[in-house]
């Protein structure tokens, strides 16, 4: 990482800077200078709840950082990922109130969600859907270093009296790590060691950059990984690999990054310009699961069988490229958390919530290449950069009275090593992993295992709590709870008092079952049983489309076959190659495809091709029913008359995809069907309407949360 360590040595490392524990909790914190409870992100969007702390919706007596800085007459751009809109605001229609277009930054180009196909991206250029170039050779991360550079080229012509605020958020190094072959082949053979080795020689590296002490003790493996050694011979090629993708995928990121970097110098701006580089919203992710994914939808949706070691071999060569949506493998995830304790979602440890940030300023600060130990949390990045602009928090924001920001800046540490630190207690809560930091001591409980989505978590009351001395402890390796009981009882109780100031309670631990909105009960935007679409609308996503999944539905269309006969492309599609369906037209006929997660697939072909004029196109889904993701029947009609049939073995029970959509008249994105005969599966005919509609059969896990996770349960 070049241009991490370029800005590290002309700049201060801060080795006690912590994150939430999760991307849009941590996301929204930051921008918002406010706990992420406090402006109702208590999770990620997906799994909004009606509760205060979990709503997805921001108040506006919290206004964020952008529309504070923009109102003070900065131009302000966001460019990459926003994972901060209500999930059934993410569509089309708005509404765009909680956009980054509408939360204060002028220019928004990038995406909406958690995560995004890195090859052909869901693109969003202010509120505006907008598809990827049609490029082979296209990828996000270029783009986005190239769109910044573009918008601070033209700031500084043509306003270059006015200050610039450029929040650069790549998708990258999230899931599904997608990177071009020749940065991967730079990668081959540096992992074969194993997670286990990586841990320790990270560990040694650490001590000697001054990250961490030298009297840093090198944590236990966390419970329920594998060691290295415990690894069968055939799969340790395969794990390698996985771990050489996403090295790329980092270097790759960190490559474009530099070049916003270099953009800045030649403008002659880059010391006078604060840049706070935050080394991810989040520990390492351990979401692949223990022999990590290839499809990486097969974690929430089952069929991780599907991936054998036969099937890796065979595709070893795919990971990282447009037919992959891959993740590693739980092991390396701990070995980049090193030396903590767990990962990404564990609020309660440092391996969830500590990242290393960079802040760089040579016009400001005289420091170059030191260490910063003081104790900061992603709350106080709002604070300092008010105070670095010289704007004090603003009493009232288009006539609402704020909350005063919770974080405190950490400016006081530029100029000072050994200044005393000030931010002195702060809580952590994720899906009831949960702890708290006061003055040098944590406690804290963890309640969830990271890559097990599905499994109830167990009663809050058997959660066992931890405690430590960071004074003394820099790793959270000596346990201390038995040692000093009415320590961790007063820990237990700042972090009740805390979490009801801050809208935590009350604790939500669900995982799997607040995906569905009809469980965690927040808004929808389709009701109904029925869903009437048009030509023209696409990336429609799963939260703003009619939900399908585990039961009997239907497609429909009014269609016009050519008077040549010619009938091709897509009618109706959802999803994309990690899963997904759509009705189509192929070489005259009619079909219906089903693809389960890249790695089933079932195709339905009327026997005899349409005749040119209108027809009626439906395809009739007859879910087997007995629990989720379960199989069924698909058969298909025209004007009535059954044409053709075909047994889908499984479905997904939870999603399609996160950022591939519903589309009428194409497919955009990765196709959910391979054999379009037009590119992108443009249809050939002409669309007069289309229709979802639900069935009427009723089997409990749609209706019965718990008969749900125990049906969820039973499939994984």
């Amino acid at each position: 990482m070049p241009t991490a360590e370029r800005l590290a040595a002309g700049g201060l490392r801060y080795s006690r800077f912590h994150t939430t524990a999760i991307c849009s909790p941590t996301r929204a914190a930051m921008l918002s200078g406010r706990n992420h409870h406090q402006v109702g992100m208590g999770q990620i969007t997906e799994t909004a709840t009606p509760s205060p702390g979990y709503r997805s919706t921001r108040p506006n007596s919290c206004v964020p950082l952008p529309e504070i800085l923009r109102q003070a007459g900065y131009n302000t751009a966001q460019f990459g990922k926003c994972h901060e809109v209500p999930v059934w605001e993410s569509g089309p229609t708005g509404p765009f109130d909680h956009w980054p277009a509408f939360s204060g930054f002028e220019k928004f180009y990038g995406f909406i969600g958690g995560e995004t196909n890195q090859w052909t991206p869901a693109l969003i250029d202010g509120v505006s859907f907008v598809e990827a170039p049609d490029d082979p050779d296209y990828h996000l991360m270029p783009d986005l270093a190239d769109r910044t550079i573009d918008y601070i080229n033209q700031q500084k012509a043509l306003t270059p009296d006015k200050p610039f605020f450029v929040y650069f958020a790549p998708g990258a190094t999230h899931a599904p790590h997608h990177v071009p072959k020749e940065w991967i082949a730079k990668h081959k053979g540096k992992y074969d060691q194993g997670w286990d080795a990586l841990r320790a020689e990270t560990f040694e590296r650490q001590k000697a950059l001054g990250v961490i002490p030298e009297d840093a003790v090198l944590t236990e493996r966390s419970e329920g990984i594998p060691s290295w050694d415990e690894v069968p011979e055939e799969r340790r090629p395969i794990l390698a690999h996985q771990m050489e993708v996403y090295g790329a995928f980092l270097e790759y990121a960190d490559h474009h990054t530099g070049r916003v970097i270099d953009a800045l110098e030649q403008l002659e701006l880059l010391d006078d310009t604060l840049v706070l580089f935050i080394i991810g919203d989040n520990g390492a992710s351990a979401e692949g699961g223990l022999e990590g994914a290839f499809i990486l939808s097969t974690a929430a949706n089952g069929g991780s069988e599907y991936e054998t070691v036969e099937f890796w071999q065979e595709n070893l060569d795919k990971v990282g490229g447009p037919e992959a949506y891959n993740h590693y493998a739980v092991g390396w995830a701990h070995a980049m958390c090193t030396p903590y304790q767990w990962t990404k979602q564990v609020a309660s440890h440092y391996g969830g919530t500590r990242n290393g940030t960079i802040v760089h300023w040579p016009g400001r600060i005289a420091a170059k290449g030191e260490v910063r130990d003081q104790w900061h949390h992603v709350i106080d990045v709002a604070p300092t950069i008010l105070e670095l602009a010289g704007l004090a928090q603003p009493h009232t924001v288009n006539g609402v009275t704020q909350v005063p920001m919770h974080g405190t800046s950490f400016a006081y540490s530029f100029d000072d090593a050994s200044a005393a630190e000030r931010h002195h207690t702060q809580y952590f809560e994720i899906m009831g992993n949960r702890g708290i930091y006061n003055r040098g001591w944590t406690a804290q409980t963890r309640h969830r295992t990271p890559w097990d989505v599905v499994s109830a978590a167990p009663d809050f009351s058997e959660d066992v709590w931890e405690l430590y001395d960071t004074t003394v402890d820099w790793t959270q390796s000596n346990d201390l709870s038995k040692e000093h009981p009415e320590k961790l009882a007063e820990l237990q109780q700042l972090f009740l008092i805390e979490a009801t100031r801050y809208n935590v309670i009350p604790l939500d631990d669900r995982a799997a079952q607040r995906m569905n909105p009809e469980f965690a009960g927040r808004p929808t935007i389709v009701q109904g049983e029925t869903l009437r679409l048009y030509p023209g609308m696409t990336r429609l996503n799963e939260n703003v489309a009619i939900n399908v999944k585990n039961r009997s539905w239907s497609a429909t269309a009014e269609i016009v076959v050519p008077d040549d006969g010619a009938l091709d492309g897509a009618i109706l599609a959802q999803g994309g190659r990690t899963g997904g369906w759509s009705l189509f037209g192929e070489g005259g006929k009619v079909g219906f495809h089903y693809n389960y997660c890249g790695l089933l697939r079932s195709t339905a072909l009327s026997a005899d091709p349409l005749t040119p004029g209108t027809h009626q196109v439906r395809s009739e889904f007859a879910y087997a029913g007995g629990g989720i993701g379960r199989g069924g029947t698909v058969t298909l009609f025209v004007d009535g008359d059954p044409v053709g049939t075909a047994e889908v073995v499984r479905t997904h029970p939870m999603y399609f995809s996160f950022d591939e959509g519903l589309d009428v008249g194409q497919d955009t994105g990765m196709p959910a069907y391979e054999g379009y005969a037009t590119k992108g599966g443009v249809f050939s005919g002409t669309i007069h309407w289309a229709q979802i509609d639900l069935g009427l059969d009723d089997h409990n896990h749609l209706v019965d949360p718990e008969a749900w996770l125990e049906a969820a349960m039973r499939h994984q």
